[in-house]
């Protein structure tokens, strides 16, 4: 049972015979009568199991996008009704006005939209719909939360995609530099062609050369189907807050662009979340399936406040790919990569395929290094100073393994990433 604004109203009015009378027995007796009007208003409402709610909502959404929660709301029996019905929504879910009047005729129904903003990424589930159907004084009513389980999926903003169109510029800039035929084993092949002075008798198709009456050799086209693996390292590390959200979002953000750009060069994509365990994982063969699936892993993934298993993330890999490939990890260049095991396993894993560590610098480390002007300043700078000189170090060791290194700010990170994809392409070393 609720009481209505009217049933307020009503309790106000006693005021003047209370007033007039200088009583409080008449005015306690006004109290009353407009309860007991409530009581049974509220008795010859409508039951809410009278009334049908269906939640509808995207199967996901992008961070920072608007989207919309319909509710369909129906009139199961003959009897008119009047109420109102509330979509209620976690905080995070940004939900705008979310309380809908309605008046609805027998066996009729009418919808109500909740707008949407969602402000963090991961699975939303929606809490339950309150239901209220008002008797025919408009005095009170009876009021209902029903269970409506819905789940609306939050995909990562992927807000380094504005990044994509100059790589890929780049990237066609590559291939129309590098020859588009080749000869040499190893390759696809693309064609036959006639024989010409210079070229190595090896490739000569006798099959083709008999059938034709003449010498023709096979040409083959650039290998595209290279072999690219993105771990994001979720353990406690990917929870520290840079430049305001935790490290593990500039990590799913490199991820994210890397992904894009990688399947767009022809090459197999993998992504894995891990940390002791594998958090997420997602593939696919064409950039239609890479990108939405890459999307849907990194969407539910959260920082665990565990120590990084790497002799388990190294298996994992070796599990997951045989030939030569590129070993993305995103994960954090600091002297906790001594004890973690981490330089080791970059070592193990440079010997068979190439590495490139990406990590995220703290602009406010940075930022302690130039602020001296006061003698805590100077501390501060000290211990700054101190700070980079060790993450200098192992970066400098991760070096003499032979793996690439990038460290960045958290937006800057992404196209760094890919940048040193492109140059790593370039040079021949995938």
């Amino acid at each position: 049972m609720y009481l209505t604004g009217w049933s307020a109203a009503l309790a106000l009015v006693g005021v003047i015979p209370a007033y007039v009378t200088h009583s409080r027995g008449v005015a306690w007796l006004w109290v009353l009568g407009v309860l007991a009007l409530a009581g049974l208003d509220a008795l010859l409402a409508p039951s809410v199991t009278r009334v049908a709610v269906r939640r509808t909502v995207p199967s996901a959404v992008r961070l920072t996008e608007s989207t919309a929660s319909t509710l369909e709301v129906v009139n199961l029996t003959e009897r008119t009704v009047h109420g109102a019905v509330r979509d209620a929504w976690p905080p995070s879910a940004g939900a705008g006005a979310n309380r809908h009047r309605f008046h609805l005729e027998g066996h009729t129904s009418t919808t109500g939209v909740t707008p949407l903003r969602p402000t963090r990424r991961g699975d939303l589930p929606a809490a339950a719909v309150t239901v209220r159907l008002e008797g025919p004084l408009r005095l009170a009513g009876r009021q209902r939360s029903l269970s409506v389980p819905t789940r609306l999926r939050v995909l990562p903003e992927f807000a380094s995609r504005k990044h994509l169109p100059a790589r890929l510029a780049r990237l066609r800039e590559m291939d129309g530099l590098s020859p588009i035929m080749m000869r040499g084993a190893g390759s696809e092949f693309d064609s036959l062609r006639e024989y010409v002075i210079g070229d190595d008798v090896r490739t000569i198709d006798w099959r083709a050369s008999a059938r034709r009456a003449d010498v023709v050799v096979r040409t083959f086209r650039p290998e595209r189907d290279r072999r690219v693996i993105i771990l994001v390292d979720t353990a406690r590390l990917s929870a520290t807050r840079v430049g305001g959200a935790p490290r593990l979002e500039a990590s799913i953000e490199a991820a994210l662009l890397m992904s894009a750009l990688a399947s767009h060069a022809g090459d197999r994509v993998q992504v894995i979340a891990y940390d002791r365990v594998e958090r997420a994982r997602a593939m696919g063969t064409s950039h239609a399936t890479v990108m939405p699936a890459v999307a849907q892993a990194l969407a539910v993934i959260e920082p665990s406040l565990v120590e990084p298993d790497w002799p388990g993330a190294v298996r994992l890999i070796h599990e997951r790919v045989s030939q030569r490939a590129l070993i993305v990890l995103a994960t954090t260049v600091d002297a906790a990569m001594i004890d973690s095991g981490a330089l080791r396993a970059i070592a193990v894993l440079q010997r068979d395929h190439q590495v490139l560590v990406a990590s995220v610098e703290d602009p406010e480390t940075t930022a302690m290094l130039h602020g001296r002007g006061s003698v805590e300043g100077v501390f501060t700078a000290a211990a700054a100073a101190r700070e980079s000189l060790e993450r200098d170090g192992i970066e400098a060791r991760v070096r003499l393994t032979g793996a690439e290194v990038v460290m960045a700010p958290p937006d800057a990170v992404a196209p760094a990433v890919a940048d040193a994809y492109l140059a790593l392409k370039a040079a021949g070393r995938l």
